[in-house]
């Protein structure tokens, strides 16, 4: 069983009732509370339900509603005005049901939705004979002139419905069928062809239908797109799954049709190829993050081929980038989904070494967490290097980075840079959690402190038992204010937990 849910116009203009009856209520002048009931509830008689105050109770009636089973109807009256209720009294009389409730809230909803109950011969034959069970297909082309009724659909109950044909209604919003999503979650096919439809942006309406054909030519929106790809485009962001517009075939849609979330694989560290490869660039990354974020970046020119190239990208997004951290970077995004001018795009690429290196120069001030790198080679040849790098900053705030270097050979083991390209967002709530939990040294601009002979001594003992370089050992002993035995503890402890970056170990 089910309710045949549409709009229909229980008055005309002059108060009379569909059938002529001119509604008693309005003769009488009843307004709103008026003495009966009270809370601000106005009694009326709307078409497929009335409801009437009586003391502090107010009737339900439903018309012709002798022929549906109690079990289903309160539920099904629930859903429809979306008031959960207890009904006082259910009884029959002739073809009507009767009952009570005690709540002007619940009879405000039950009036307030009653337009939406018809249960009228002429409906049920209008929708028998476009119904076809063994599709499981309802088709309501140009039901908006069937000669037995002329409803303005609002929703349907049919929940095992896979194809709907809306076709020639002249419908120009679709907040009515929003709710297709909830009560007819098997919808796989729906045409709204020949319709008045002005904008794509009312399928957001009906955004979560599974739907794999869809038909929309002939609305108005589909002259908007400038090809046809834009417009395969738009309509696949709202039903990814779509395999069929306008009766064309799609090519498959690529993504993920993972149904339950699902836990994405950990992260399996760098990938370098070889070890000599891992030398050379690990040296490579702690030069160039040592002047990076020292404070002045001129000395990077000796790392970028004079022919060099720069891009910088920032997440794309609506929202106004000023608010937050990235805006100093956005300005300079080359973000292609937002860059479209061609001319622009040239313009954003910063070209040889000494343009590269005074664009880097004007960046914020970083500190870079050298543990939180990960590190993958992309391409290694005779003559090229490339290789991604990402992992987490400070500025302001904490930020994550990825960057794509791509190298020539360069001096003894040296690397040359020839093109950049970095990629800056906010960074996760685990990434700011991680951040900066290994000991680093720190960037400075000071001299070294000159080392007493003990000193020198333990740092040398220190450095070949742990296997780390001078610098880091010396950031140990120096963190546990030169106590030996405390920080081979504390190294111990840092490397069984893998906390300590390979760098550490490249002397």
């Amino acid at each position: 069983h089910c309710f045949y849910l549409f709009f229909s116009t229980p008055y005309s203009r002059d108060g009379r009732k569909g059938d002529g009856r001119v509604d008693r209520s309005r003769r009488q002048g009843r307004g709103a509370g008026g003495g009966r009931g009270g809370g601000g509830f106005r009694e009326g008689d709307r078409g497929g339900l009335t409801v009437k105050a009586r003391s502090g109770w107010y009737k339900v009636t439903i018309p012709h509603g002798k022929k549906y089973d109690k079990k289903w109807l309160v539920p099904a009256l629930q859903n429809i005005c979306s008031v959960p209720y207890t009904p006082v009294q259910f009884h029959v009389d002739h073809n009507r049901v009767h009952f009570y409730v005690d709540d002007h809230n619940t009879a405000n909803a039950l009036l307030k939705c009653s337009h939406k109950i018809t249960d009228s011969e002429g409906y049920k034959q209008c929708m028998a004979k476009r119904f076809d069970g063994s599709q499981q297909a309802l088709d309501l082309n140009n039901i908006r002139t069937d000669p037995e009724k002329k409803p303005v659909i609002n929703f349907f109950c049919i929940s095992q419905l896979t194809c709907l044909n809306l076709s020639n209604n002249r419908i120009h919003k679709l907040d009515e069928l929003a709710e297709l999503v909830s009560k007819v979650p098997n919808l796989k096919t729906l045409n709204l062809s020949h319709n008045e439809l002005k904008t794509d942006r009312e399928l957001d309406k009906l955004k979560g239908l599974k739907l794999v054909e869809l038909w929309l030519n002939r609305n108005p929106l589909c002259a908007l797109f400038k090809d046809q790809a834009a417009y395969i485009s738009a309509v696949r962001q709202r039903f990814p799954r779509l395999l069929k517009l306008d009766g064309q075939d799609l090519p498959p849609p690529i993504g993920f049709d993972v149904e339950t979330p699902t836990a994405i694989p950990p992260c399996k560290g760098s990938c370098f190829g070889s070890d000599e490869i891992k030398v050379i660039i690990l040296r490579f990354l702690q030069q160039y993050y040592s002047i990076y974020d020292s404070g002045n970046r001129q000395p990077l020119l000796d790392a970028y081929h004079d022919g060099a190239s720069l891009s910088i990208t920032t997440p794309y997004s609506t929202q106004n980038p000023s608010r937050s951290s990235l805006g100093e970077y956005y300005k300079d995004s080359r973000n292609l989904k937002r860059i479209k001018d061609t001319t622009m795009r040239f313009r954003l690429l910063k070209h040889t070494r000494l343009n590269v290196v005074a664009f880097l120069n004007e960046l914020p001030k970083t500190q870079h967490d050298i543990a939180s790198f990960v590190i993958d080679v992309n391409t290694c040849t005779n003559t090229l290097l490339s290789f991604t790098i990402g992992g987490v900053f400070k500025e302001e705030s904490t930020m994550a980075f990825s960057r794509v270097f791509i190298t020539v050979p360069a001096g003894n083991s040296g690397l040359c840079i020839v093109n950049d390209q970095l990629f800056i967002r906010m960074a996760t709530t685990e990434e700011i959690r991680r951040a900066f939990v290994a000991p680093a040294p720190t960037p400075s601009s000071s001299p070294v402190p000159t080392l007493t002979a003990p000193q020198q001594e333990m740092l040398t003992a220190f450095s070949q038992e742990s296997g780390m370089n001078l610098e880091w050992s010396q950031k140990c002993l120096q963190d546990n204010e030169w106590d030996f035995n405390r920080a081979a503890h504390i190294f111990t402890q840092l490397k069984a937990e893998g906390k300590i970056p390979d760098v550490a170990f490249i002397k």
